[in-house]
């Protein structure tokens, strides 16, 4: 396999008439079970969903337990099977075709639930992450940090790049790791200018901490290897639109500012940090001098001055981490770009196709992971402008060169002209859900199990009031399942407008929260075809890229249960077309 040196954790291989006849497959059981995958649960009742299910899927599933509903439906590993009742053959077919042809979400060899391992001994804490990457990092994130970045490093050392722009960075977590702890040149790039900020913030606290450290044990704490230059954190947006030049010149002209100090609400208690920091990194009297007459910003310092003991610096010995201001240029600096690793954790829907398509076309992009998320707000021809994009307000003044009018979905021509390939926004949203965390509730029969009995019943009573309005917005009831419906009723009506003492027929509540049961299972048929919805939206990105003459494999990279969008998509171009 191309990556074979690398990890351990593929998908097999398979051919390029295997990759063309799997998406025929996925295409064909999507439209034959369109009718489920784009339904939706708040609408079981008012749309009476249940009834369009055939009748002999009704007997055989409708008095299921939720532990029965996992074994028998959802989880594909069950070996022994054990029916209360025969199930007919069109209802087995479809669940063993939603399972064989979806990707497996698990390596192998790989046991599930492995990253509970990692936060054994602390729920917060990952025992495999240096504890100056954890900060202000959630869980989740911290376990998909690490595999995602020594992943990167890998791959780096393969093609003999040390630089990586990390697209869509937010606060630069995965920037940081890959910098500060695996050595390598990264440039963040992220449209929202306070995550940005954010950024550069823990930036220096963590070039604070470390410098604390090496003070004390006089050498560098907690990295794996030694530390690379500070990471760039660009404000920029990648516009979808924009042609793969534009996307490298954003990258290039804004490398200048991107250093400077930061603005907004921090920005004080930042200019202290530098100080600090720049402080720490005296080595003579004469330094400490210097550095103080060149502060010219009113901050004081006295606490600062009193904590720097000069005399404790070995000689010829200052941090061991280098300043933004003494880090030299490199390839990936301002006056030119090199070669590069694109990355992308997480890169909400358009932007992982973006991505797919600046590697395909730019010739400094030697190696891409992508790792996505959101699907419903990947762009299509029938749904060219899908809600929920994030846009931002200085978007009008970016330059389009060469503008494409390619949609997110689907990216490969092969697809695209493969008869039902068409996925709703429903279809795509439903494929961002967690079946791994859904089979969990079911075992334990959670009490989260009825908040889309709720729902449903709640969307019931608002068309009875009012029959225009269908499927309205109402934001998350905290702890809905531990409320009576008349409780979660009072709270969820004003949201919509309506008001909390709206009467409804309890004789007809009561009945419909009797079916509770029935909308489990009607979901879980939903969360049946997620995973189908999901392969057929990378397979497509595979298929691009094999149509370009670039191999490409997916490895299910994160633990599933711990990080439900898991797989990563990963190409590395061949010796002879990099530049």
């Amino acid at each position: 396999m191309v990556f074979s040196n690398v990890i351990n954790m593929f998908v097999a291989t398979f051919s390029v008439l295997e990759q063309r006849e799997l998406a025929e497959k996925l295409t064909w059981l999507l439209s034959t079970y369109r009718r489920i995958s784009d339904s939706y649960i708040i609408e079981f009742f008012s749309e009476s969903l249940w009834d369009t299910l055939p009748v002999s899927w009704q007997e055989a599933l409708g008095d299921l337990t939720p532990p029965q509903i996992a074994d028998l439906l959802l989880d594909k590993d069950i070996k022994d099977r054990r029916y209360p009742s025969v199930w007919p053959l069109s209802l087995l077919a479809l669940r063993t075709a939603a399972h064989v042809l979806s990707f497996p979400r698990k390596a192998p060899g790989v046991d599930a639930g492995e990253a509970v391992q990692e936060f054994q001994s602390n729920q917060s804490q990952s025992s495999l992450l240096g504890h100056i990457f954890r900060k202000h990092v959630k869980p989740k994130k911290q376990h998909e940090i690490l595999r995602l970045g020594k992943l990167v490093k890998k791959l780096c050392d393969q093609a003999n790049c040390n630089c990586v722009v990390d697209v869509g960075s937010g606060q630069g977590h995965l920037t940081r790791f890959l910098s500060f702890g695996l050595g390598l040149d990264v440039t963040g790039i992220e449209a929202d200018p306070n995550l940005v900020s954010m950024a550069n913030k823990f930036d220096r606290q963590l070039l604070l901490t470390l410098t604390k450290e090496n003070q004390r044990s006089g050498k560098a704490q907690g990295l794996h290897t030694e530390p690379g230059p500070s990471p760039r954190h660009v404000v920029g947006w990648v516009n979808p639109q924009a042609s793969w030049d534009v996307f490298i010149q954003q990258l290039v002209t804004a490398s200048d500012s991107s250093i400077g100090p930061t603005t907004g609400p921090y920005e004080k208690k930042q200019r202290v940090e530098d100080l600090h920091l720049k402080l720490h990194s005296c080595q003579t009297k004469a330094e400490l001098q210097n550095t103080l007459q060149a502060q010219k910003t009113p901050i004081n310092i006295s606490d600062t001055v009193a904590q720097v003991n000069i005399g404790a610096f070995p000689s010829g010995m200052a941090t061991g981490i280098r300043t933004c201001e003494s880090i030299p240029v490199t390839d990936c600096g301002a006056k030119e770009l090199g070669s590069f690793v694109l990355t992308g954790l997480h890169a909400c829907g358009d932007l992982s196709s973006t991505l797919l398509r600046h590697f395909t076309n730019c010739p400094s992009v030697q190696v891409i992971t992508s790792v996505a998320c959101c699907y419903m707000k990947i762009s299509t021809q029938e749904n060219p402008n899908p809600p929920g994009v994030f846009r931002p307000s200085f978007s009008s003044d970016i330059p389009v060169a060469d503008s494409c009018s390619e949609y997110g979905y689907p990216m490969s021509d092969w697809v695209r002209g493969l008869p039902g390939h068409q996925l709703s926004y429903k279809a795509r949203e439903g494929a961002c859900h967690a079946i791994e965390d859904y089979l969990q509730r079911l075992r334990e029969e959670s009490e989260l199990l009825r908040t889309h009995c709720y729902r449903g019943i709640l969307e019931s009573i608002i068309r009875a009031e009012r029959p225009d309005m269908r499927r309205p917005g109402v934001q998350t009831v905290k702890k809905a399942h531990t409320l009576s419906f008349s409780e979660y009723a009072r709270l969820a009506l004003p949201r919509v407008g309506l008001p909390a003492d709206l009467p409804y027929d309890s004789v007809c509540v009561d009945t419909m929260l009797a079916h509770q049961g029935k909308v489990v299972v009607y979901f879980s048929l939903v969360l049946l075809l997620a995973p189908v919805v999901e392969t057929l939206v990378l397979l497509d990105r595979m298929i691009f890229l094999q149509e370009r003459g670039f191999m490409s494999e997916l490895i299910p990279l994160f633990d599933a249960a711990f990080s439900p969008r898991n797989l990563v998509l990963v190409a590395v171009k061949p010796k002879e077309a990099r530049s």
